[in-house]
């Protein structure tokens, strides 16, 4: 009606779930739209892509954070520093910040299943770490240690799980476990959420941003539709929307990367 014919849908795979069902419907109707997507969140959940824009900002702002939290637990008597960072469903967010930052002692992401209490729990090695280092900072996934949380059920409007909060949950069992064990502490917790989020795309997402949206106006030009643009093994591509929203891109438990991180971070297995 008001001769659209090019539509662009940013987002990650709640979004894309929605354009293709707009492309399907725009077929059945024999409307001549094109409907590309361009991936975009932060936590990097995206099937097939190396990346999407955003998530490279997220990771060095984190570190910020991170940073806060270190010297905030350095500098403390038996000073811990817990940060919890974004992740729903995947830690790539909390791995990557954790290993950039080289200041992080425990990093806990939803892909890894772990105790906090128990002979070989979080909480244990925490208690080791105050013993011989004198201080620790810990790094949380908002995904993370959901199984240990009281279930709601709730959904927030866009039909996703209201998730638990992990962060504020692990503070308070920190400060419990402790007391029971009569070792004075000093916990500081850091949510920067919102300052993740709302700050300005550095240079690298800035170009990335900007490549993929010439794509997609490439592509709708040249009559794609039900398709989304992204880098795969550092290629410019177009996608099928199906095939990147057929389930969320996690951390490999067993990859290189994760293992580079415990590597920096000299955590156990917490089973």
């Amino acid at each position: 009606e008001r001769g659209i014919n090019m539509l662009f849908v940013l987002g990650g795979n709640g979004t894309h779930a929605g354009a293709n069902a707009i492309h399907n419907e725009c077929r059945k109707r024999k409307m001549k739209v094109a409907v590309v997507g361009v991936p975009k969140t932060i936590d990097n959940d995206i099937l097939h892509m190396d990346k999407t824009f955003g998530f490279d900002t997220a990771v060095e702002e984190a570190q910020r954070a991170i940073n806060s939290a270190y010297i905030e637990a350095h500098s403390a008597y038996h000073g811990i520093g817990i940060v919890k960072l974004m992740g729903r469903n995947s830690g790539f967010i909390a791995m990557q910040a954790s290993l950039a930052s080289g200041q992080v002692d425990i990093c806990l992401i939803p892909e890894v299943p772990f105790n906090l209490h128990g002979p070989h729990g979080v909480l244990k090695h925490l208690k080791y770490l105050i013993e011989t280092k004198g201080s620790a900072v810990i790094c949380v996934a908002e995904g993370a240690g959901q199984n240990l949380l009281e279930k709601t059920n709730a959904k927030d409007a866009s039909g996703n799980t209201v998730l638990g909060d992990f962060g504020v949950y692990i503070q308070q069992e920190t400060k419990k476990y402790f007391k029971e064990v009569s070792i004075p502490i000093d916990v500081k917790y850091i949510d920067p959420t919102y300052m993740i989020r709302a700050v300005r795309a550095n240079a690298s997402d800035g170009i990335l941003c900007t490549v993929l949206g010439q794509n997609a106006v490439h592509g709708a030009f040249a009559g794609y539709s039900g398709i989304t643009v992204g880098i795969i093994n550092t290629h410019y591509a177009y996608l099928p929307i199906p095939e990147v929203i057929a389930y969320p891109k996690s951390v490999d438990p067993n990859s290189r990367m994760w293992h580079r991180c415990l590597t920096s971070t000299g955590q156990p297995d917490f089973i």
